[in-house]
């Protein structure tokens, strides 16, 4: 050996005893053996154990290998959080192919699109959603077949498929070997960004990063085997943010939910005693603005991650009131879901209540799993000074971001450039390493040359006793270049109480009077098919 060799490389390869690529299809091998007869799953008055979910699992991977589906060919799932979309994101992998689920929300031609763009190979179908299926598949020239989920609890739709799932699965073998990949590098998943303006782009996930993101999520959000998580956030959604594969690493227990219903939703907590969930900002308002006779109370607290746009301090609010603990995380599509988490201070449990909310609403720090955050110059990738102030743009790296944009090499070179994600968010760096983000970069008003964040109106808007939804945009302003303009939707039973200047002169009141908005416009928002506001739809109407 050379003088220059270390010692410790040296007779200490990587072998077979030492070494295994992660993947999260590992964990559901383990808590079929650890907890065989505990409730995984429950689906209606359905219950499956942890036993059965791998035996289910067995026969899906069988049955896909015995229609000639391998390593790297794409499955698709277009189908509500059911028992078979769960299955099928440990099914796929554990063949080395590509789980690409599909939003539920999109039309025929976008469907068509992922489908062709993505080289489906087979597409796993849910009844009520068939009619969308039919006429995706009518517009290709060569449309994958189709498996049909005919679930019980569905509303409708139609049969189109050449089987149905339950059908489906008794073609495989129970005793299907498991073989995890040899390269944890290999791609997972393939998720399509929702794309407010041209075709989505394809984001490919490999086995590491889901793994080590489903970790992260497991010991940020306090998952343990007592864990009993309902699910309000769709499993097309970064595959459930990567609590798919989370609940199953500490054996946990999944309830599966159609549709995000509060008349639903509050029951099913009390009754299934749930602890945990998830849910864009737009499930707390539903939650927070059911009706009194859908609600009702439960004994625990139930914690709930929320991400997308920070929620305003009043919503987190509310929702505490309700028995809600809210944590707030922040990520993306391209870095698996979650990548920060608003980590909370043993000191902040001093503040008041209205305070206290203000620090939670930050995205916060690095998730455990991802290696570093920062907040930089976009021209010159320094850092800006942690002073809270200063806004640059929010950029990240580490295992747990994608491997990149599928058929899109220069979209790709483009979000990596400087060997960082570009999340194209704006933000600031507290004195305390908190991120928070201000806008969009696309979002920032600049009116007379000050910078306003779209978000900070939002936030008092967010206040107002009688404002539901709110979103804030540029409007062109002959004297100051741009002005905020505001879309309001209003609390039930509060139309014609408030007009457009009690809106403006309760902004005025309650923050630096340039950043009010000039105009109010009241109606409903409209939102993506993930249901984010659609905020390039508000500013085309502005012209």
């Amino acid at each position: 050996m050379g003088d220059n060799v270390s010692i410790y490389e040296q007779g200490l390869e990587k072998n077979a005893a030492n070494y295994a690529a992660l993947s999260p299809v590992s964990f559901l091998k383990r808590a079929a053996t650890v907890y065989p007869d505990k409730v995984a799953v429950i689906h209606g008055d359905r219950r499956i154990t942890y036993r059965e979910f791998r035996d289910r699992v067995s026969r899906f991977a069988s049955a896909l290998t015995k229609r000639g589906i391998g390593k790297g060919d794409t499955v698709s799932l277009f189908a509500p959080n059911v028992p078979a979309m769960l299955e099928a994101h440990y099914a796929v992998p554990l063949i080395g192919a590509v789980l690409n689920s599909i939003n539920t929300r999109l039309d025929a031609p976008t469907v068509a699109f992922i489908l062709d763009h993505g080289e489906s190979k087979l597409v796993i179908s849910d009844r009520d959603l068939n009619p969308v299926m039919k006429e995706a598949r009518a517009q290709m020239v060569s449309p994958p077949p189709v498996i049909d989920i005919d679930d019980v609890l569905a509303d409708g739709g139609e049969l189109i498929g050449e089987a149905e799932y339950e059908t489906f699965l008794l073609e495989g073998d129970v005793d299907y070997p498991w073989s995890l990949p040899d390269d944890e590098w290999q791609a997972i998943c393939l998720n399509y960004t929702s794309g407010t303006t041209g075709n989505p782009k394809g984001v490919v996930y490999h086995h590491r990063g889901a793994y080590l993101n489903a970790l992260g999520n497991s010991v940020e959000f306090g998952l343990s085997a007592d864990a009993v998580y309902l699910w309000t956030l769709p499993m097309f959604h970064c595959n459930g943010w990567c609590y798919t594969w989370a609940v199953t690493a500490v054996a946990g227990t999944h309830v599966c939910l159609r549709k995000v219903d509060p008349a639903l939703v509050f029951p099913m907590i009390r009754d299934h005693k749930v602890t945990h969930m998830c849910g864009a900002p737009i499930v707390l308002t539903m939650l927070i603005h059911a009706p009194d006779d859908q609600k009702c109370t439960f004994p625990q607290t139930v914690k709930m991650v929320t991400g997308g746009a920070a929620p305003p301090s009043a919503v987190i609010s509310n929702m505490q009131k309700m028995g809600f603990r809210i944590i707030h995380m922040y990520g993306m599509t391209e870095c698996y879901g979650p990548s920060t988490v608003c980590a909370w201070q043993d000191d902040w449990d001093g503040l008041d209540e209205e305070r206290q909310a203000v620090m939670a609403a930050r995205q916060g720090v690095a998730l455990v799993t991802l290696e570093e955050q920062r907040v930089v110059n976009s021209e010159t990738m320094e850092n800006v000074p942690a002073d809270g102030k200063t806004i640059g743009e929010l950029v990240l790296r580490g295992n747990t971001v994608m491997r990149g944009y599928l058929k899109n090499g220069n979209a790709t070179a483009e979000t990596f450039a400087g060997g960082w994600l570009h999340t194209g968010d704006l933000a600031v760096m507290h004195p305390d390493s908190y991120v928070e983000i201000k806008d969009r970069s696309k979002d920032i008003i600049i009116s007379g040359g000050e910078n306003i964040s779209s978000l900070e109106v939002e936030e008092v808007l967010y206040k107002h006793p009688d404002i539901m939804e709110a979103a804030v945009v540029a409007s062109p302003h002959e004297k100051w270049g741009e002005t905020p303009s505001a879309y309001v939707t209003l609390k039930p039973g509060s139309d014609g109480k408030v007009s457009a200047d009690d809106v403006i002169a309760y902004c005025r009141e309650n923050m630096a009077k340039f950043k009010a908005p000039t105009k109010v416009t009241f109606g409903p928002l409209p939102k993506t098919s993930t249901g984010k506001i659609q905020k390039f739809v508000l500013r085309e109407r502005e012209g």
